[in-house]
């Protein structure tokens, strides 16, 4: 049997970012998982399992299961602040202006926007 050629990620990556549509899709994703990251990490700080940290917040289990996935799409500030709270933070939200003529995205899987 032959052996298959493995490659490290890091490789990959920087070979896959040089497509400048996949290193914009690429840093939207990473900004995206960043917030559910951070969650993580403040609640493993508290000790916290996340059944008592939804306790703590006043929502579910399956609630800080999904904010911790990084991929649920439909959390409200709100939500963010009660969870944040239960954490001892507080969550920042701010606007970026994006230079005219960029392409965005909105979201995974949706078209592409141009300003």
């Amino acid at each position: 049997m032959k052996k298959m050629k493995s490659y490290a990620f890091e490789d990959l990556l920087r070979r896959a970012m040089r497509n400048k549509e996949f290193a914009a899709e690429y840093e939207a994703l990473g900004k995206e998982y960043e917030l559910a990251k951070e969650f993580v990490r403040l609640r493993k700080a508290h000790k916290l399992t996340q059944a008592e940290l939804a306790r703590r917040a006043g929502t579910s289990q399956p609630a800080i299961a999904r904010l911790e996935s990084g991929t649920y799409r439909n959390m409200s500030l709100s939500f963010l602040r009660r969870v944040a709270g239960a954490l001892r933070a507080v969550p920042e939200v701010r606007l970026r202006r994006i230079p005219s003529g960029r392409t965005t995205t909105r979201g995974r899987g949706s078209e592409a926007v141009r300003r």
